[in-house]
């Protein structure tokens, strides 16, 4: 199908975007950036903007890698978050979830900022900048404003980006001694994830456990996307892995909570799994991610 008419603008850099917006302020207005989501949403979804701003800003396709935190430009594609060793080195949970999306074609198109501002329920990245503690960096006329991940996905769809605004990357920090994962079921029809699952797991390191702490997990992360209507922080199932040994006894546990923040009523539903069904997965990733991640606290696993 061909999508109906639309005015096509360009812009070069942020300011010259953040103009457009504000020159069709009373249009509507989408955002083009790897294409991959409005496109199809043009053609067969019914999705009808007055005007289309494509983005061709060089600057927000990079990665800075510092001290403790890792920024990603907005426009940084899910290959080059899977390829960049940058990337895989600082935040790999981040290259773990992107090397999950769609197929090569769409990961060297897609891009890690279209991804979050789409917000779509079965996005993989979403859940990973959950379990990260990331942070999503957004500009305006007015200048910069930033959004913690916990707090930017409203719904299906819907964010904490407002009108006017444009995401311009994200900022992810830095994790110390423990494990991460990404576990998910992919939907046979949407290739989305059915269920997914991402967890970071600090524990009291691995170097002599004299006080104890040794393995003894310290801070947990766990967030799932694909069982309601955007991606969500788990934290009965970090509460109940602080403090606790990181093994097989403690996920089991921690596995068993994975429903206990979740409205039942609100699992997604459609022809291919029940809300129920959702509910029995995300217990079973939950302790997959946790295995895991287990696995690499102990350093039996590679890293991305």
């Amino acid at each position: 199908m061909f999508p109906a008419e639309f005015d096509y603008e360009r812009a070069a850099s942020v300011s010259e975007a953040l103009a457009l917006l504000d020159e069709h302020a009373d249009a509507d207005v989408e955002i083009l950036a790897g294409g991959h989501s409005l496109v199809p949403a043009m053609k067969n979804r019914g999705r009808e903007p007055d005007v289309v701003v494509d983005l061709d800003v060089p600057a927000l396709d990079a990665v800075n890698a510092l001290d403790d935190r890792t920024v990603v430009g907005a426009l940084t594609t899910y290959a080059t978050l899977v390829d960049s060793g940058a990337v895989r080195s600082t935040v790999p949970l981040v290259a773990e979830a992107a090397s999950e999306v769609g197929d090569t074609q769409i990961r060297n198109r897609g891009t890690i900022g279209g991804n979050l501002a789409a917000a779509h329920p079965g996005a993989d990245l979403p859940a990973a900048v959950l379990a990260s503690d990331a942070t999503i960096l957004l500009r305006n006329r007015d200048g910069k404003r930033e959004v913690g991940a916990t707090d930017f996905f409203r719904g299906d769809g819907e964010t904490a980006v407002e009108r006017g605004e444009l995401l311009t990357g994200v900022r992810v920090p830095h994790a110390d001694d423990g494990g991460f994962a990404y576990a998910r079921k992919t939907h046979p029809a949407t290739g989305y994830a059915m269920v997914g699952v991402a967890a970071v797991v600090e524990t009291g390191g691995g170097g002599g456990g004299d006080d104890g702490s040794e393995g003894v997990v310290s801070s947990a992360r766990v967030a799932a996307t694909g069982a309601v209507d955007r991606a969500v922080r788990l934290p009965s199932v970090e509460d109940s892995l602080v403090d606790e040994p990181l093994d097989a006894a403690t996920i089991d546990a921690a596995a068993s909570e994975a429903t206990d923040d979740i409205d039942t009523g609100r699992l997604r539903s459609d022809a291919h799994a029940s809300g129920e069904f959702r509910g029995e997965l995300l217990e079973t990733y939950v302790g997959r991610a946790l295995e895991t991640a287990a696995d690499r606290a102990a350093g039996d696993t590679p890293t991305a």
